[in-house]
């Protein structure tokens, strides 16, 4: 399914209808019901496309659907990609199966999948995705970005908001983060870019896996680092308070901002950018 803001401002529906069937079942009977009754219907300004679903028995439809920019979507896709872009919304989205591509939308975005990637850009607003299986990709968001995902990676660069990110088990990778940022990882790494600046708060942890962030000279943050079983290391000058085997307290620049690290299994390491 595709739906994309119209040139014109109007609304146009495309459907690409296959019927299929065994038996007594008649595929092409079906094919002309659904042609000549489209599940498809206007109510003021709502617009409902899948109406009646429960005579769609073998029936996939494929749609290409133009709406005026001012719109907002509700889809519920059960198997199936989505692609929605230069509109409005707000957006929200529920696929069982299926990839979701959301681009060049003013307002909120919010996802939700069972099994499939998700990909989302260019979001005038805040961003919300749960995942249960599939990687996550979001890129340039104003608003703040809230990913959760049971399995598969996490991808977000350029937040304009605050961010957190979990994951069961996978990666949590974040770039360009200016904001407060939560990233926790069950199984796997953990790495941010950015600068927490004068008063945020990066809390990062990770029971399997290391973590690693990497900030500008221009940092000011008070650092605290604990790896239960693995060592800590710091690439870029910084002040050290208080060091032990495991773990570490130290500060860079006037110290505003707040890091806190974690790790069960797997080293910490501090870099420059």
């Amino acid at each position: 399914m595709s739906i994309t803001g119209s040139a014109d401002g109007k609304v146009h529906v495309h459907g690409d209808v296959r019927a299929s069937g065994f038996g007594f079942d008649n595929p092409q009977k079906r094919l002309d019901d659904t042609l000549s009754n489209p599940p498809v219907e206007q109510r003021g300004d709502t617009i409902r496309v899948g109406k009646d679903m429960t005579r769609m028995r073998n029936i996939t439809i494929a749609y290409t659907i133009q709406v005026p920019h001012d719109t907002e979507v509700s889809a519920t896709v059960a198997s199936g990609a989505q692609t929605i872009r230069e509109l409005r919304g707000p957006v929200k989205v529920q696929a069982a199966s299926g990839s979701i591509r959301v681009e060049k939308i003013d307002r909120d975005a919010q996802l939700t999948t069972a099994s499939g990637s998700v990909s989302v850009s260019d979001v005038g607003s805040d961003v919300h995705v749960t995942s249960a299986s599939g990687s996550v990709a979001v890129a340039n968001v104003k608003g703040d970005v809230r990913v959760s995902a049971l399995s598969g990676v996490i991808r977000i660069s350029q937040p304009g908001g605050r961010v957190e990110a979990d994951t069961a088990s996978g990666e949590i990778e974040i770039h360009g983060a200016t904001r407060d940022v939560r990233a926790h990882a069950a199984s796997g790494r953990v790495y941010v870019q950015g600068n927490p600046g004068s008063q945020g708060y990066w809390d990062l942890k990770t029971a399997s896996g290391g973590v690693q962030f990497s900030v500008p000279p221009s940092a000011t943050f008070q650092l605290s680092a604990e790896a239960v079983s693995g060592e800590i290391r710091a690439d870029i000058p910084i002040v050290i308070e208080e060091q032990g085997k495991h773990s570490l307290r130290a500060h860079m620049g006037n110290g505003g901002g707040r890091v806190e690290v974690h790790t069960v299994s797997g080293e910490i390491r501090v870099s420059g950018t």
